[in-house]
């Protein structure tokens, strides 16, 4: 699953970065029929080694039929995604590849029905809205339209070892875009 994360205010031009975490660094958290490997922040105690710019929950959540786990109400902003299996969150059925979004501050339990994988993520609320095209995610349209004329232009640096193969920017991406 590749999932991209926004920065928060004061840290969205700092330099890319890529950071391999090793699995000892991605705890596992395990009770009976279940199992979750924390993939960023905190989550039932355990901390991923993986670095955050803000407040941030991701974890693999592995549900034998008939096990439940707590989803606790710490984080601001949390949703779950099925995507394999059958599971529930509070008694409501997921739907297999929908997002499904959290009310804050209410805690829930997910159960599944039948041998079960989801991903929770979510965290920090951030003061400032955010806005996607593409592979570009800002507080600012301003600088989304700077990014997509730089992007053209071949302005940003190539990556090493990668650097033969060049994607043009898609006239209408195929993910979400909120410009």
């Amino acid at each position: 699953m590749q999932t991209w994360l926004a920065l928060p205010d004061g840290k969205e031009e700092i330099d890319p970065a890529f950071e391999h975490v090793a699995s000892d660094g991605l705890p596992l958290v395990e009770a009976k029929g279940v199992s979750a490997r924390v993939l960023r922040g905190t989550l039932w105690g355990k901390t991923a080694s993986v670095t955050q710019h803000a407040a941030t929950i991701y974890a693999d959540i592995v549900l034998d039929a008939g096990a439940s786990v707590p989803i606790d109400a710490d984080a601001d902003e949390r949703a779950v995604l099925l995507v394999e299996g059958e599971a529930s969150l509070d008694g409501q059925p997921l739907e297999l590849f929908t997002l499904s979004i959290l009310a804050p501050g209410i805690p829930m339990t997910l159960t599944a029905a039948a041998p079960s994988r989801l991903m929770l993520l979510g965290g920090e609320a951030f003061a400032t809205p955010r806005h996607v095209f593409w592979n570009f995610v800002s507080s600012s349209c301003d600088r989304i339209e700077q990014a997509k004329a730089d992007w053209r232009a071949r302005e940003f640096p190539a990556i090493r070892g990668d650097d033969e193969e060049f994607i043009p920017l898609p006239e209408f991406p195929k993910t979400v875009s909120y410009p």
